[in-house]
């Protein structure tokens, strides 16, 4: 366990944030992380609707369950934080 910064740009906000997380968290703990300083202050909340991380420019979602650790993120790496209806 460590700390470890990534940066988010998180959706709908136009502040990008440096978030302290944990390699041994998940990627819907990060998002969660990122969370806290962009919805209900900048973004408004989407209920129902699941957070989800991708790299900066990429176009697959990072799996949920996968930890910081296995992401191969680089320590400050830019990451989106986007907003995903449920699959039915």
């Amino acid at each position: 366990m460590a700390l470890f910064p990534l940066t988010s740009n998180f959706e709908g906000d136009f502040v990008l944030q440096l978030v302290a997380v944990d390699t041994e968290n998940t990627m819907d703990e990060v998002a969660a992380a990122a969370a806290v300083h962009s919805v209900g202050r900048r973004v408004r909340a989407r209920p129902g609707q699941i957070l989800r991380v991708r790299r900066q420019g990429g176009a697959e979602f990072l799996p949920r369950t996968m930890k910081v650790a296995d992401s191969g993120l680089k320590p400050t790496e830019t990451v989106e934080i986007i907003w995903q209806a449920p699959q039915a």
